[in-house]
């Protein structure tokens, strides 16, 4: 456990809060209408460059990396798990949003990466996903489904859990080489978290 006060970081780290949360049984979904022209597709084994391509379109802005920096081997072995089911939001034969769902724990399901693309913000297309998101996660027989949003994500990203019936139950501190730094991000990326390069 950290102690209260200040700790210094090493240059070159990023620190995140994370927040972890749970549903203990289905959370009831909003009412949310299907955006039009919009539609959810189960991709069997996804071809790593799609995926790839996704998650940056995604997560680049809030510093998304750890899909980007494991190697094809390692990135294939979650993704063509059989109990681990990625859904893309298509949007004119274009992929614009993902749900990653991971069953590998047993009665457990961990909503590994959701997000939508910029082009998606503001059509209601997030309360949809999450409506089946829910609604996938629990077709299974489970008897926990859970998530960890941290402080580098969306600023909406903890409440809008909240509010989708997620309930926190742990935080923890994350400390993580800057993806920028690494060349895994472009150097521009996420501008809202300077880069302390020491």
């Amino acid at each position: 456990m950290l102690a209260d006060g200040y700790s210094k970081v090493a240059p070159g780290k990023l620190v995140a809060a994370v927040t972890c949360l749970e549903m203990l049984a289905p959370a009831p979904t909003a009412s949310a209408p299907d955006p039009e022209g919009l539609s959810l597709a189960l991709v069997r084994e996804p071809d790593l460059d799609w995926y790839r391509d996704l998650y940056r379109r995604i997560g680049t802005d809030w510093l998304w990396s750890s899909r980007l920096s494991l190697a094809d081997a390692a990135l294939a072995e979650i993704l063509h798990d059989p109990a681990v089911e990625v859904r893309a939001v298509m949007a004119g034969g274009r992929a614009e949003g993902l749900m990653e769902l991971d069953f590998r724990a047993e009665g457990q399901c961990e909503l590994a990466f959701f997000g939508l693309t910029k082009a998606m913000i503001g059509r209601g297309a997030g309360r949809w996903l999450m409506n089946h998101t829910i609604e996938n996660a629990w077709s299974k027989p489970i008897s926990r489904f859970w998530v960890h949003t941290c402080s580098l994500d969306s600023p909406q990203a903890l409440d809008f859990y909240v509010r989708s019936g997620f309930v926190p139950y742990e935080r923890m501190v994350e400390v993580f080489d800057d993806p920028r730094l690494a060349g895994i991000l472009p150097a521009d990326a996420a501008p809202q978290v300077p880069i302390l390069r020491g």
